[in-house]
């Protein structure tokens, strides 16, 4: 499950979204999510999980690596898919067995939100992490936050803090991956027994973890010290971002998903978030 976690990772391409400005793709991204959340019937949801697929399409990333970022979230979906069904009442009883009545209205829920958490993270996995380098991605926030810089925030040090904290969760998996491997070599078993059990199990592991991750924290900040970084006071870059046409055509694409998924809200269905 852990080798599973691709989130922070970049996928090098030269797609459309591989080329369009990061900053449009943070701008993007919120949009995105803004459409995703304004679905509340089944015609729309269906919408919202198409365009999913199609950013997957248009991407090239491979399926396999996007059912795999997934595999995180099966808890999340179980967890909301159980209350939906279980505590979802309607007007169409399906079924009713002691106590527990599953309901039309509580499956239509429980697959809304699935369909609504699914898109959600491959929509921004893909317009962000996954079609943007950490780099471009720092530089980006930086510039779309500037006119903080007024009120005397640290937009640059905010910038590098997010994307430094993205960079490392995947090096942070493969640690853990090795200390959980380590420790099963010693004879210690993360899988069987009572939950409790198992969470006490994980105690071994997450010590190492912590010194692991304060001691690469530490070399990191000793080689930007030997690298003379003094912040973004007077920092060039290798590569300017400029918008190009096709980043207002991804605007104008974005703006008409927003439109079509308010007016599919509009068409009368049974049920409805």
């Amino acid at each position: 499950m852990i080798k599973d976690i691709t989130l922070g990772q970049y996928f090098p391409g030269n797609t459309v979204l591989h080329r369009l400005d990061p900053r449009m793709k943070i701008i993007l991204t919120v949009a995105y999510i803004v459409g995703v959340f304004l679905a509340k019937n089944m015609i729309s949801f269906a919408a919202v999980a198409a365009s999913a697929v199609l950013l997957v399409i248009i991407s090239g990333i491979s399926w396999k690596t996007i059912i795999k970022s997934m595999k995180p979230l099966i808890f999340i979906v179980a967890f909301t898919t159980f209350f939906n069904l279980f505590f979802t009442t309607g007007d169409v009883l399906l079924i009713s067995f002691w106590r527990i009545n599953i309901y039309l209205e509580g499956v239509v829920y429980s697959v809304m939100m699935i369909l609504r958490i699914s898109a959600m993270l491959v929509g921004t996995t893909i317009l962000l992490t996954y079609t943007t380098s950490p780099i471009m991605l720092t530089d980006a926030l930086e510039r779309l936050l500037a006119p903080l810089r007024k009120i005397k925030l640290p937009v640059h040090e905010f910038s590098m803090m997010m994307t430094i904290a993205l960079r490392f969760i995947p090096t942070l998996i493969e640690e853990t991956d090795k200390i959980m491997s380590a420790q099963k070599a010693r004879g210690a078993d993360f899988e069987s027994g009572s939950l409790m059990r198992r969470a006490k199990a994980l105690v071994p592991i997450l010590i190492p973890l912590f010194i692991s991750a304060f001691r690469r924290a530490d070399e990191l900040a000793t080689a930007m010290e030997c690298r003379c970084y003094r912040g973004g006071d007077g920092r060039t870059r290798m590569t300017k971002l400029k918008y190009a046409a096709r980043d207002f055509f991804a605007v104008l694409v974005m703006a008409a998903f927003i439109a079509s998924v308010a007016a599919l809200n509009m068409i009368p269905m049974g049920i409805s978030l």
